[in-house]
């Protein structure tokens, strides 16, 4: 069996202050499919790290931060089922936020219907029309949704900040490369949600 180094990546310490006004809290595919053990694709780890996005939700909700939660949202027939099989397809329990994380009145939710919440949605128009600049993006999976959402938002010139223990992912391989990609490849700031205050 091959032995692989973990490639170099720095999580800050320090305090991350965000301005309110021109940042938005991405919450990526919390779903019942991915975040319910009766999902069916789900992902153990999602459950540990509802506590910590629920606490920064409330941090952005109190700083009036524009919250935005993407849904994996697909027909029958999606193509995408011959990689995963099926799984949340729209108006589906299994497409559903989980309830511990329910959106409320005025908070924006995006049907996407690839792993990037940019492919094929208006995000990056509603970003734009909100003066967004900066994303605080969490959720799951790590390596697959959440990363290229990340990637994306990069290269379409957002500044983007990843709390770790508000992303999950199915093995710690899979969570490491993420870390990776994000330092090194998309310039973001990798942090712990403690660490993230909105002004």
């Amino acid at each position: 069996m091959a032995t692989v180094k973990i490639p170099e990546y720095k999580i800050s310490e320090e305090k991350v202050i965000l301005d309110s006004k021109t940042t938005a809290l991405i919450i990526v595919d919390m779903q019942n499919d991915f975040a319910h053990p009766e999902g069916r694709l789900f992902v153990p780890e999602a459950r540990k790290t509802i506590p910590a996005i629920k606490k920064l939700l409330e941090k952005a909700r109190k700083a009036g931060v524009l919250v935005i939660y993407t849904q994996d949202w697909h027909r029958k027939e999606d193509i995408e089922f011959d990689i995963w099989g099926e799984h949340a397809v729209g108006g589906t329990w299994g497409a559903e936020v989980i309830e511990e994380l329910k959106p409320v009145e005025n908070e924006i939710t995006i049907h996407k219907l690839r792993y990037d919440a940019f492919f094929g949605t208006p995000l990056d128009h509603l970003l734009r029309i909100y003066k967004i600049n900066t994303l605080v993006i969490t959720g799951t999976v790590a390596n697959i949704c959440v990363l290229h959402t990340a990637g994306t938002a990069a290269l379409l010139g957002y500044k983007i900040v990843v709390p770790i223990d508000c992303i999950s992912a199915l093995t710690d391989f899979d969570k490491y490369t993420t870390y990776r990609q994000v330092y090194f490849l998309y310039k973001g700031i990798l942090t712990k949600s403690e660490n993230i205050e909105f002004r």
